[in-house]
């Protein structure tokens, strides 16, 4: 059955029992239930929605608003899926429908709460001027304004960058409309302001706040919005004042107050005042979480003061708080740094980590490689590499960069030809060679013509043909020479996969570089055509020098 006519079958299982019913108004909610429903799950499609607006608008009884409002805002927050890609854009549409249809304002009454969820999707879709369109529409319904439908209109001009449009909205026109603005109307400018890297802005509104009281008066959700915009563009000593005037005004501060001020001094270095503020809020009874103990291990290590660190991490775990991969990562590279992964404390920090049960990334592993590489431990870098792989993390570009790098400095290029043949040949990894393989130029150096027929004749080998082609182009541009082992390897590879067009091609180039033809070349085309008569229509495509061979083929 179609979701459609299951969308219908309710308003039809709902009709034939209206007579002993004693709820008509079942239907349309039931309906638009399952919708919502579909919405959230984005699962539901435009002809479905508007195939329920047409049996809504034919109903004799009107839907409850709170059902239509939770369809929309639905609607409004549903992400771009295969069953419907802009559903904002649906709930306009469909709110257009009503207002077009004569039993729509009927049988769909709407509330403030429907024209802010529509300028939301408005908003939402950078379609700002729309939302200022249904903002005069609702002015024209006769509906008592609210702060509510100014707060929509407030957030789409902030997240269109018109936060000096915001801010006329907020000052004069919400005002003169005789609404009073609330803590979330000014609290959507301070974020903008923030973002847009304009805290004393931010700071002079929070002042305007202040002034004004009542429903207006910041709270701490206000004061560390600006706290945080203020450390973000380096203005720690505003930042500071800022915190201290909050706390005059009687607002305790939380932990993400403390969490903005402890990162940005951490990132400063000024770590004794990071750690005064800890304590303070130690102190206040305000519980710090996982990030405030990051960012003081993060500080310490940074600065080169391990046991600092390590204090922190321990009390962290007094705490109960258990460390993610996050902060292991920040003591192997302190360590690191140190020039220390060679000492088993090293190694034990990312040991700790799976006997804990938190997972690695691909972070955790970089440094870790890239520790060994520097000290020339080119086995156990290879070890954690495969480590990595055999846990389902794909190598990304840095780790390749870092292998290279160390087999190069220790090892040169032969070693890596050693490495490329034990991941293609041994360990199946062809994906991770390729990568491999691709470093070596990104770390301007020149692969032998042995390196590239280990991969041109192991890409063949697997399959991968037009990677094979793709090397072999480079091979050619940078002017390494193939030479006549190589082409007429990957001449049999071929041959044996079927693949006689690119074969073709290699006996051509094989010929315009005047090499000879193996005589396992050879014995193999001769069998080939020997054994294949289908095979034999395409002896036209070799050089003329080898059409012999269907002759040689029944001699």
């Amino acid at each position: 059955m179609s979701s459609r006519a299951r969308l219908s079958s309710i308003f039809a299982a709902t009709a034939s029992s209206t007579a002993s019913s004693p709820s008509p108004r079942s239907a349309p909610i039931d309906a638009l239930a399952a919708a919502t429903e579909r919405a959230r799950a984005g699962t539901l499609r435009p002809a479905d929605a508007h195939h329920l607006f047409d049996q809504l608008l034919r109903q004799p009884t009107s839907v409850p608003e709170r059902a239509l409002n939770g369809f929309l805002a639905a609607l409004a927050q549903a992400r771009p899926s295969s069953a419907c890609s802009d559903s904002p854009a649906l709930a306009v549409a469909l709110f257009n429908r009503r207002s077009r249809n004569s039993a729509g304002p009927r049988v769909l009454p709407t509330t403030v709460h429907t024209y802010a969820i529509l300028m939301d999707c408005c908003c939402r879709a950078r379609r700002p001027d729309l939302a200022f369109a249904f903002f005069g529409r609702f002015l024209r319904t006769g509906l008592a304004i609210s702060a509510i439908l100014f707060n929509s209109l407030l957030k789409g001009l902030c997240d269109a960058k018109r936060t000096d449009e915001s801010l006329d909205v907020l000052l004069c026109r919400m005002p003169e409309l005789g609404c009073v603005p609330n803590v979330i109307s000014y609290s959507v400018l301070l974020k903008s302001f923030c973002s847009e890297k304009k805290s004393q802005r931010a700071v002079e509104l929070l002042q305007i706040m202040a002034k004004e009281g009542g429903v207006c008066s910041p709270n701490v959700v206000s004061y560390n919005t600006v706290i945080d915009g203020l450390f973000k563009e380096c203005e720690v000593a505003k930042a500071c004042d800022l915190f201290h005037e909050m706390v005059q005004q009687g607002i305790s501060p939380d932990v993400m107050t403390y969490s903005s001020i402890i990162r940005a001094l951490g990132k400063a270095r000024a770590m004794d005042k990071a750690e005064m503020f800890f304590r303070q809020m130690v102190d206040k009874g305000v519980q710090p979480d996982i990030f405030i103990y990051t960012n003081l291990i993060h500080g310490y290590a940074t600065l080169g003061q391990w046991k600092e660190a390590v204090r922190v991490f321990n009390l962290m775990v007094d705490d109960g708080i258990v460390p993610d991969h996050h902060i292991f990562n920040i003591l192997i590279h302190a360590y690191d740094a140190r020039g220390m992964m060679g000492d088993a404390d090293a190694m034990l920090i990312f040991h700790e980590m799976k006997q804990q049960g938190v997972k690695s990334d691909v972070v955790t592993y970089l440094n870790v490689i890239a520790a060994f590489c520097r000290m020339g431990r080119l086995d156990d870098a290879m070890d954690i590499f495969t480590q990595m792989i055999d846990q389902g993390l794909p190598p990304n570009q840095a780790v390749y960069h870092c292998l290279i790098k160390g087999f190069c400095t220790h090892g040169g290029l032969v070693k890596v030809k050693e490495l490329l043949s034990e991941m293609i040949s041994k360990a199946r990894r062809i994906k991770e060679a390729k990568y491999l393989f691709d470093s070596i130029s990104a770390n301007k150096l020149v692969p032998s013509i042995v390196t590239y027929s280990l991969m041109i004749t192991n890409f063949i080998n697997e399959g991968l043909l037009e990677e094979a082609d793709d090397i072999f182009s480079a091979m050619e541009k940078a002017g390494c020479a193939p030479n006549s082992r190589l082409l007429n390897h990957a001449t049999r590879l071929l041959l044996e996969k079927g693949e006689i067009i690119r074969a073709a091609n290699y006996l051509a180039k094989i010929d315009k570089k005047n090499f000879s033809l193996e005589a396992s070349t050879t014995e193999m085309l001769i069998s080939l055509f020997s054994r294949k008569e289908a095979w034999q229509e395409h002896i036209k495509l070799f050089p003329a020098k080898y059409q012999f061979l269907v002759g040689a083929s029944y001699s």
